[in-house]
């Protein structure tokens, strides 16, 4: 291991997932600061946050969680400490945002350095750790899977969410119009964005989309599933696209979510083998990952540039809804649950 700016302690703090509990059952335990391996960075956690996956692992119902007790945390913002051989030692030092999946709620963190991007000049790292996952998940649907052009119009649901909010602003960027879909308590703060919104839960809603797209919009982003995917995909028109990236109406459930994953992509591949001229599919961040492993770093370091620079600029902006400490992380799960938020929850060592 190469260790000039060594870490700044022999003990790491982390958060445990000891099983199947509520937010308050959470635990903060110490031990020992890891050792990066082969191609591995040691980052000293500057910025991590709360996403719908720790959410669904809570409940030991997000498809390939680990067997408990675990440390949750799907990205991170950190500072290279060390790193293991065959790794980048010019990375010493520097600000970097990967993706976990799990591990990141702890104050040392060791990562992949394929996962890992430089942070660029003047973006902190909380508001950098606002769009790791949620940026190029928001980057990638628009403009990979959807194909959505300047002038068309486009329905987001969980407008308010950290994957709503970004996907916003890049649209907006793009010259899109956007519906954005929420609980009203939401819509004041929709709306000074420059967002159309509407009520996710209104039966009403397909009339309220047909009054501001009377022909259907060229996209929906779906984050609730189930029957609620049926109306988006309704709410196309030709041409249009529906892109689900969650299904926040079974997390509530038990057991895994396996089964309600295979079910919306086997719906959504059904639906575009139909004749009507639109398409459906699921978003999966991790697609490739392993098996086009070069691939996937170009999109990623593509991607998560391209919003990087759109943040550093001002053209975008970081939405936190929440700040706490790493050991408080009981009560940031327990806010970010109560889907009363505008933004992400971040944690902060």
């Amino acid at each position: 291991m190469t260790d000039a700016a060594a870490p700044t302690t022999a003990l790491t703090t982390r958060i445990v997932l000891p099983g199947l509990v509520e937010p308050a059952g959470l635990q903060v335990a110490t031990g020992p600061t890891p050792t990066p391996g082969p191609r591995q960075l040691l980052l000293r956690m500057e910025a991590t946050g709360i996403a719908f996956a720790e959410q669904a692992m809570r409940r030991g119902r997000y498809y390939g969680q680990p067997p408990f007790p675990f440390t949750p945390g799907y990205d991170l913002v950190g500072r290279v400490v060390a790193v293991g051989p065959e790794a980048d030692q010019g990375l010493i030092g520097q600000p970097v945002a990967t993706m976990t999946k799990t591990g990141g709620w702890a104050t040392h963190v060791v990562v992949e350095a394929r996962d890992s991007i430089v942070v660029p000049e003047g973006v902190t790292s909380e508001d950098a750790e606002t769009v790791v996952v949620n940026g190029v998940t928001a980057w990638q649907m628009l403009h990979r899977s959807a194909k959505v052009r300047p002038g068309q119009t486009i329905l987001v649901f969980g407008a308010n969410g950290g994957v709503g909010g970004i996907l916003i602003q890049l649209a907006q960027h793009h010259g899109v119009t956007v519906i954005g879909a929420a609980s009203p308590r939401h819509h004041e703060a929709l709306r000074a964005a420059g967002v159309i919104p509407v009520d996710h839960a209104d039966p009403d809603l397909a009339a309220q989309v047909r009054r501001h797209a009377p022909a259907g919009v060229a996209a929906v982003f779906d984050n609730i599933g189930g029957a609620n995917a049926k109306r988006s995909f309704a709410l196309l028109g030709r041409g249009g696209v529906m892109v689900g990236y969650a299904i926040v109406q079974a997390v509530s459930g038990t057991g895994s979510l396996l089964v309600p994953f295979l079910a919306a992509i086997g719906q959504a591949l059904l639906w575009s083998a139909l004749p009507n001229g639109r398409r459906a599919t699921f978003y999966d961040l991790w697609s490739g990952h392993s098996l086009r492993p070069a691939r996937f770093r170009r999109r990623l370091e593509a991607d998560l540039g391209r919003v990087f620079a759109l943040l550093a600029d001002g053209t975008i902006a970081a939405n936190i809804a929440a700040r706490f400490p790493l050991t408080e992380a009981a009560a940031a799960l327990a806010l970010a649950e109560s889907r009363t938020l505008n933004g992400k929850v971040v944690l902060l060592p």
